[in-house]
């Protein structure tokens, strides 16, 4: 079953600047190849999506759209670290420190999110609910948002459903104690890509669509 469905249509350009091939996970994204991301310009990349349709936004929230009670690999995963309670499950696509985009299904459930591997059935995060101190997003119509993690690393992902992924964090933490996370709402914020690499992503609208610049900022220091 193929439980990774074409997620909608990234497009990611090199800076204008600089003449560089584009990354091979945003070709992979657009269903072509591409060439070795090391060519990309250190400087940052641009990258633009359409504005999501009316119809996106009002759509029925299901919850797990991936069905993960008939998914043997998702069910032992979350069997293991003793979760059953399924709050969301679908496609995402992660960004990696050196700025790659890596395909990835977003689990969430009452107690952790977690970052599962959909090619080769591994798990590659689990985020506790309670070590999420914020959610930044951008208040423009794009699909990007982060998960601050002060106590780990960050982690900036981009999905169709960003605001029904928000919002279930959101009560889930309120579910279990009295903590709220907040959600920073900006078109420019910052984010830890790695305990010492920070990134900055800036939104800007453009004919079409939203633009989003990410740029690697200077080293955090300890």
């Amino acid at each position: 079953m193929d439980r990774f469905r074409p997620l909608r249509r990234i497009q990611v350009d090199p800076e204008p600047a600089a003449a560089a091939p584009p990354p091979p996970a945003a070709a992979a994204a657009n269903g072509g190849s591409g060439e070795d991301v090391s060519a990309a310009p250190a400087a940052g990349l641009l990258m633009a999506s359409r504005v999501r349709r009316r119809s996106a936004v009002y759509r029925d929230c299901k919850g797990d759209y991936i069905g993960v009670p008939n998914d043997p690999c998702l069910t032992k995963i979350l069997s293991k670290q003793g979760d059953n309670k399924v709050l969301f499950a679908d496609k995402v696509l992660k960004f990696t420190q050196s700025g790659k985009m890596k395909r990835r299904i977003l689990v969430i459930t009452d107690f952790a999110l977690y970052l599962v591997d959909p090619d080769a059935d591994i798990l590659k995060r689990r985020i506790a609910l309670a070590a999420v101190d914020k959610l930044c997003i951008s208040k423009l119509s794009d699909n990007f948002f982060a998960i601050i993690v002060p106590t780990e690393y960050d982690c900036l992902m981009a999905s169709t459903r960003k605001k029904e992924i928000v919002d279930i964090i959101i009560k889930a933490i309120k579910s279990n104690s009295e903590y709220q996370p907040q959600v920073a709402s900006s078109n420019r914020f910052e984010y830890h890509a790695a305990a010492e690499v920070i990134k900055e992503v800036e939104f800007e609208e453009a004919e079409g669509g939203v633009k989003t610049r990410i740029t690697h900022k200077a080293k955090a220091k300890s």
